[in-house]
């Protein structure tokens, strides 16, 4: 990577402060994008509309890969966000897509796709059964059967699809 060069990070933030960091990051002097999303949002009095985050915990800033390390100092800033073990680079066009995007739409969800699919294998990652491996043989709603071979024997469960993870997520 050239050192001149500027490029877009994603950062990790203290939870509810992605607001506040790009706040300090612009004042600081850094070209930063936490995306923001108009929710509508009801209390027993009152309805206003509000700008939340899209990314929960998470900002973007562009800087130079040299001064990349000084971000770390910012108050607010956990770490960056880590790809094959470097800190991850987001493509401009990415930046402008999710830009784009958000100018057309209001109130926008941002859906983890998790990989779930039939046959694939799955770890549960919570309850009496956590951390035992199986196959996913069905899916309906939430709802996420999981068969379990152990000890020559089948055994089948219901699971939250929630509570499971693809084998190969668990690599990263």
């Amino acid at each position: 990577m050239d050192t001149n060069k500027s490029y877009w990070y994603a950062i990790y933030t203290k939870p509810r402060w992605e607001k506040k960091v790009a706040l300090l990051l612009t004042e600081k002097g850094y070209e930063n994008y936490c995306p923001l999303n108009k929710v509508i949002k009801q209390w027993s009095d009152r309805r206003k509309v509000v700008l939340e985050p899209v990314f929960k915990s998470y900002v973007f800033v562009k800087t130079e890969d040299a001064k990349k390390w000084d971000l770390r100092k910012v108050n607010g800033i956990l770490n960056f966000v880590y790809w094959l073990g470097k800190p991850a680079v987001i493509k401009e066009e990415e930046i402008n897509t999710i830009r784009k995007f958000l100018n057309e739409f209001s109130d926008v969800q941002v859906a983890e796709e998790r990989g779930l699919k039939i046959n694939t294998k799955v770890r549960i990652k919570q309850g009496l059964m956590m951390n035992y491996h199986g196959m996913l043989i069905e899916l309906a709603g939430n709802k996420a059967k999981v068969r379990i071979e152990s000890m020559g024997i089948s055994l089948q469960a219901q699971f939250d699809k929630k509570n499971l993870e693809p084998l190969y997520l668990q690599d990263k």
